[in-house]
């Protein structure tokens, strides 16, 4: 319910697009060059072939610069050890890292590595 006294109602859906997009802005102005022509989508479910095992998170598409995200495996299956807000954030923004770096094929810490460095 919402109204003009209310605030906007955010689904999960919304929460988890804004994640991938600022996590994938924020890449793209660390790489310009690599990252330049990246295009992500969210999908809720991969197909999932016969015979194969395990669900995938992502889904990456060298030839078309494109990252795919699958957002329920993502929210439903990833193993928190703390199950809030900022801990599922974590978890989206590390897809993210992870999938973009196996696309430019570099090291997900290599990404961003003053990012986790707070000395």
């Amino acid at each position: 319910m919402t109204g003009p006294d209310l605030p906007l109602a955010h689904t999960r859906l919304d929460a988890f697009e804004a994640t991938v997009q600022a996590t994938a802005d924020y890449l793209q102005d660390l790489w310009p060059d690599e990252l330049a022509a990246l295009r992500i989508e969210v999908l809720p479910m991969p197909d999932q072939p016969p015979g194969v095992s395990g669900v995938a998170r992502w889904r990456v598409i060298p030839q078309h610069r494109l990252v795919v995200l699958y957002r329920i495996p993502i929210e439903r299956m990833s193993r928190l050890h703390r199950e809030d807000d900022w801990h599922r954030r974590l978890m989206v923004e590390s897809c993210v890292f992870r999938a973009v770096g196996e696309l430019i094929g570099k090291d997900p810490w290599d990404l961003a590595p003053d990012r986790f460095r707070h000395w």
